[in-house]
């Protein structure tokens, strides 16, 4: 989520400044106090709170010398699978290992933008589950049978390190195109990527960020089903990058000069959680180019009906809400990464649409995902797309300085005085998400 984006029928890689109005009178934010409470990890992704406070972390690996597929790189590296990903736990400051031989994919030979576990979450007893997704077709076996594998939840045992298949995510997706979009790799094979969930009474809710759409199966793998499929976006005036001598050109990428001037992207989404009001939340990435200022944070109702929360951000990796109602929204980078920019933020919105920015570049860089400490606090999983130089921040959230809304935030203001209104509906498309660097 690491993040790297694959769209219909093609591989495409990833290559904050928010677009919002200027307001006078508003501050520049200031960074916000931050510490490390783990590092050293292997492309860092999700993480969460056990009942008893221990921090768990899941490390999506390195890949390893199995099979290799072209990787979501401008230079044209490989993709080499194995069992390099892990789950890291953090407990009175001791950081630990303490399950290993998971799958994981990543470039070789550096080690970047790894796949393989992608989340952990609780269930209400303190039963934790793991996801484990990757960009490519899991139908492919790299493992042994019976062995964890591509594209499923797992319920894990941590005294043993032992997985039991909850639901094949990746393989109800083969079977229902929930959005009607077959999406290929760039071998020509169907591609599905779970990247994130969460648990809610004894329901797990997922997100696939190839497919486009919130998934949901029982804790014992019945009722799987899909929610909601996300919807596309036009965007106007799309700017593409232009690849470097010896660098390989996105295959989405127009040729030189034949730019259009609209496309339509994916949504790709990042993370998911339950909002205080009982409703869904859901982050989106957006498809390739990344464009700036695009990527929204959608609500999605029990029914599955989908409106735009809040827009105006920039390639968001996460979204958890706080014991206040604050919505933190983590932006993976401030610009498309093909820039060579690694900055990311994170953004405090306030029940009344407030916006807050509280750390933004200054040590955030390549954020793939956060969670919500016991003590308050927001912890981040930092340099997400890198082996070796991961880190959780622990980030102080007293220190920030208030920023504009998005339009579309004042537009649902006003509505709520009766002033005026704004839903956004719209066909679903599809995407996929991996990371790149």
């Amino acid at each position: 989520m690491p993040l790297s984006l694959f769209t219909k029928s093609t591989l495409s890689f990833i290559f904050i400044t928010i677009c919002l109005a200027v307001f006078s009178g508003i501050k520049s934010a200031k960074a916000a106090s931050f510490s490390v409470v783990a590092e050293g990890l292997d492309n860092v992704r999700g993480l969460n709170f056990a009942p008893d406070g221990s921090l768990y972390i899941t490390e999506s690996g390195v890949g390893g010398n199995g099979r290799c597929i072209p990787g979501p790189s401008l230079e044209g590296l490989l993709s080499c699978a194995g069992t390099s990903g892990a789950v890291t736990k953090v407990k009175d400051g001791k950081q630990e290992r303490v399950i290993t031989g998971l799958p994981s994919i990543a470039l070789r030979p550096t080690g970047n933008t790894g796949e393989g576990p992608q989340d952990i979450q609780f269930d209400r007893l303190g039963n934790p589950y793991i996801l484990i997704g990757y960009g490519g077709n899991p139908t492919i076996s790299d493992f042994p049978k019976n062995s964890p594998s591509w594209g499923q939840l797992y319920k894990v045992d941590l005294e043993t390190g032992s997985l039991k298949s909850i639901a094949d995510l990746a393989k109800y997706e083969f079977a229902n195109n929930a959005d009607g979009v077959d999406v290929l790799d760039v071998s020509g094979e169907i591609a599905s990527n779970p990247y994130a969930f969460t648990i809610n009474d004894d329901t797990a809710y997922i997100v696939d960020a190839a497919a486009n759409n919130v998934l949901a199966v029982g804790l014992d793998g019945s009722d799987l089903r899909s929610l909601t499929v996300l919807p596309t976006q036009k965007i106007t005036n799309p700017i593409f990058p232009t690849p470097e001598p010896g660098q390989v050109a996105p295959p989405d990428a127009p040729p030189p000069g034949q730019t259009p001037q609209e496309i339509e992207i994916q949504s790709v989404p990042t993370g998911v959680t339950f909002g205080p009001d009982g409703a869904i939340y859901v982050s989106e990435y957006t498809g390739f180019p990344f464009p700036e200022g695009e990527a929204r944070i959608f609500r999605v109702q029990g029914d599955g009906e989908t409106t735009v929360y809040a827009d105006g951000f920039t390639q968001l990796s996460d979204l958890a809400f706080d014991a206040e109602s604050n919505l933190y929204a983590l932006q993976y980078g401030n610009e498309p990464q093909w820039k060579g920019v690694s900055d990311a933020s994170l953004v405090q919105i306030a029940p009344d649409g407030t916006r807050t920015t509280l750390l933004s570049g200054n040590g955030l860089e390549s954020a793939t995902a956060l969670t919500v400490g016991p003590d308050g606090d927001i912890y981040v999983s930092n340099k997400g797309d890198r082996p070796g130089q991961g880190q959780v921040l622990r980030i102080d959230t007293t220190r920030k300085v208030p920023e504009p809304t998005s339009i579309l935030s004042m537009l649902v203001a006003l509505s709520a005085l009766g002033i005026g209104s704004l839903t956004k509906r719209s066909s679903s498309g599809n995407s996929k998400l991996q990371s790149y660097k």
